[in-house]
């Protein structure tokens, strides 16, 4: 198994989904941990010394000005993960528990937040054994980042709260006690940077990365498939054309679309139509489904730069250099959420309406409602009222938490970012987006039956065939809540879009252009 360097290793949203899921292993070399022990030393010089530094030997808030004695110091980090830990709600996946820890160690290791080599080795611990803290989802206000939910992810280090453990949650201490393991005692300033920090915004931000790639690649399969039952025109994704507006976002999808829909007789069948042009949810694919791609590119770098970065507070740089500063502020983590979760709506907006267009008995070859026999049967006009809800509820989503800011601790905490709820939103978003795809994808697939015996390019027949393999062609109403959730589980388990890589890297209809690597999440 490859390892990854925790402080040292460049990070990015994918190889930490692999560090989640075992793929890779997280370790900390020997120069990680001599940085480690040296900035420990710091803070323990700091105490003996009594030099006067926030949240090592003062209050924290607005109690800075109160100073702790020596002997107090570890109390005060015990308290501060209990008084802290006042989160409520639903508890979050254990897979962004688990990333959570992931983000915070590597944080830690870079060395400038004092904390001890001993700690970190027990949330390694945590993370191999996959003994995940309990998180409940809500009571952060992203500043001083996400104080709430991290004091809950590591209560079990001190033998608090609960962990999940093989599905089961089960009290931490228990879960210590059978592994012969004792709570830790944590030294001055080790709470402090524990709980500080932006790994609730950011892990789910990765997480949102996750589903919101794969749904911009199923988007344009979707949309192909979808196009060629509506006999949509392939002109509008001519390179010459986007060059002229030459976006990164919308010319990958340009091209992605013209190697979806090359070779394909539907196309060859009607290249001297009448129709002059297509409506906009045909014609500006590349133009919205590129913008949504934009949208992800932005917040892929920005969390990118965040998850290497050291976020808690104060940082210490040497015995006389330490800093109180700003670095756990969640705005600039919250306002690119927000825009990347209209992005993603967005997406499922004009899927919805591709969808509207293939019911309606305008487009030559396609019956009302996608069913020959209507009247007695409603066809496919129901499953439209679904993405429709979806759609509504996704823009209601979409009102930016990072518009608001309610001053906390005492006014000390005058400005927050509310970027927690950003992402947490933005996952809500991106999961009613899979079943708005999943929709769209049973529709296209019901549609694109009435082009036979044309063919579509390769990649779009491979893509039909798959559906039909697991759903079929609908001739009369029958309940289609299985078909769904079978439609919905193709987007969500990758299907479509592993078929269609393989199968381009094998018959050379290759989709890689100079802005390819930029659309993954490595």
């Amino acid at each position: 198994m490859h390892s990854f360097h925790y402080g040292h290793d460049r990070l990015t949203p994918g190889i930490a989904s692999e560090l989640v899921s075992g793929k890779l292993k997280g370790i900390l070399s020997s120069e990680v941990r001599e940085k480690i022990r040296k900035n420990r030393e710091v803070i323990e010089s700091i105490v003996h010394h009594h030099d006067v530094v926030y949240g090592i030997n003062t209050g924290f808030g607005p109690l800075c000005t109160t100073i702790i004695s020596e002997e107090d110091t570890k109390k005060l980090q015990y308290n501060l993960l209990l008084s802290h830990s006042v989160g409520v709600g639903d508890p979050i996946p254990a897979n962004i528990s688990k990333l959570m820890l992931i983000l915070k160690i590597h944080s830690l290791a870079y060395g400038f937040s004092g904390i001890s080599e001993n700690t970190l080795e027990r949330i390694i611990w945590h993370i191999d054994h996959n003994v995940i803290p309990v998180v409940p989802s809500q009571g952060s206000v992203g500043a001083s980042g996400d104080l709430a939910p991290l004091a809950h992810l590591f209560l079990p280090l001190i033998g608090m709260g609960k962990v999940q453990l093989k599905n089961e949650i089960k009290p931490a201490g228990d879960i210590l006690q059978r592994h012969s393991l004792q709570p830790l005692e944590l030294g001055p300033k080790e709470g402090l940077a524990l709980i500080n920090g932006t790994q609730f915004m950011a892990a789910h931000a990765i997480q949102f990365l996750d589903v919101f790639q794969n749904c911009l690649d199923n988007a344009d399969i979707v949309a192909a498939i979808n196009l060629e039952a509506m006999l949509g025109s392939i002109k509008t994704f001519d390179d010459d054309l986007h060059a002229l507006r030459p976006y990164a976002g919308s010319r990958y999808v340009a091209q992605r679309m013209r190697t979806l829909i090359g070779q394909s007789e539907i196309v060859d069948s009607h290249r001297n139509c009448s129709r002059v042009q297509d409506p906009y949810s045909l014609r500006c694919i590349p133009q919205v489904h590129g913008a949504s791609r934009n949208a992800y590119l932005h917040l892929k770098e920005l969390v990118t730069t965040e998850i290497n970065s050291v976020t808690d507070n104060p940082l210490i740089f040497r015995k006389d250099k330490t800093l109180s500063g700003g670095n756990f502020h969640g705005q600039l983590l919250a306002l690119p959420l927000d825009y990347a979760a209209l992005a993603a709506s967005e997406l499922g907006n004009i899927a919805d309406r591709r969808i509207y267009l293939s019911l309606m008995d305008t487009i030559e070859g396609l019956p009302k409602l996608l069913m020959k026999k209507t009247g007695l049967n409603s066809g496919f006009m129901i499953p439209q009222y679904t993405t429709a809800a979806l759609v509504s509820e996704n823009k209601s989503l979409c009102f930016p938490a990072s518009a608001d800011s309610i001053p906390t601790s005492l006014g000390q905490e005058d400005h927050v970012s509310m970027g927690s709820i950003s992402a947490r939103k933005a996952l809500q978003i991106a999961a009613n987006l899979e079943k708005i795809l999943g929709i769209e994808l049973f529709c296209a697939a019901q549609g694109f039956d009435f082009r036979k015996p044309l063919k579509s390019g390769p990649l779009v027949n491979a893509c039909h065939d798959h559906v039909r393999s697991v759903i079929p062609h609908i001739d009369c109403d029958v309940y289609l809540g299985d078909y769904i959730e079978k439609a919905v589980d193709l987007i969500r388990q990758k299907k479509l879009t592993g078929l269609t890589s393989a199968l381009a890297e094998k018959t050379g209809l290759d989709f890689k252009n100079e802005n390819h690597e930029l659309f993954g999440i490595y």
